[in-house]
């Protein structure tokens, strides 16, 4: 199994230990695990010039510094995001991240390859915030079109790893093992929900004569506008 592990911050915290065990649990002994760290690996921010939209995303400035990551979260058969709670939402270097992958939004050009892939939310506060934190990482991956999503999120009650309680940690082990075992059940089979099919129908009725010529072509070219499906 080929997983992208993206970590929205440069350290290995509580959220990085976690997100990198499930991802290592997932994947079995045979797993090929490419991680990133942001802003050490992408660190720039979108600057909302529309060319991904309306051009191509080869024209986005950040287009060759941000390439590399891409081919990899196109290849990977699981997707692993992660970060700690920051003011009850993501790090803003995971948000100027997923800044960058508009253009894949189902509202534009998504990629085929994304309907058959599995993702993992991660994150950790020391109190709360871990849903609305979830959910700005979880929003990208609904409309990237991800086929399957599973959601980890600890109050760890903590600061640093190594003062996490033996019961928390328990409980933390024990999502580890219930997502990772979900994830190989699905595995080389997964298809997207009813709500992904939904939204991916209304997006081909208004891509048959769509306000964007770049979104509108390529929809056609796909045969999207008619029978033809990504998932299929």
């Amino acid at each position: 199994m080929k997983i992208v592990l993206i970590n929205g911050q440069n350290h290995k915290g509580s959220t990085y230990r976690i997100a990198r065990a499930v991802a290592e649990k997932a994947g079995g002994p045979d797993a090929e695990i490419t991680e990133y760290f942001l802003p050490k690996d992408f660190g720039s921010f979108c600057l909302g010039c529309t060319q991904c939209f309306m051009k191509a995303a080869s024209k986005c400035p950040h287009y060759e510094q941000l390439s590399p990551i891409t081919a990899k979260i196109l290849e990977a058969d699981l997707i692993v995001l992660s970060s700690p709670v920051y003011v009850y939402h993501v790090t803003g270097s995971m948000k100027a991240f997923l800044d960058h992958y508009g253009y894949l939004w189902m509202a534009h050009r998504p990629e085929e390859a994304m309907f058959k892939k599995q993702a993992i939310c991660v994150t950790t506060a020391a109190g709360a915030g871990m849903k609305s934190t979830i959910k700005d990482m979880s929003d990208s991956l609904f409309f990237w079109g991800v086929a399957k999503q599973y959601h980890m999120g600890f109050a760890i009650k903590a600061t640093s790893w190594n003062q996490i309680s033996e019961k928390n940690m328990k409980k933390i082990q024990k999502k580890i093992d219930s997502v990772a075992k979900k994830v190989q059940h699905n595995a080389n089979h997964v298809k997207p929900g009813l709500k992904t099919k939904a939204f991916f129908f209304l997006m081909h009725l208004l891509e048959k004569n769509g306000w964007n010529q770049a979104d509108v072509d390529y929809w056609h070219a796909k045969n999207w506008v008619k029978k033809d499906r990504p998932w299929k």
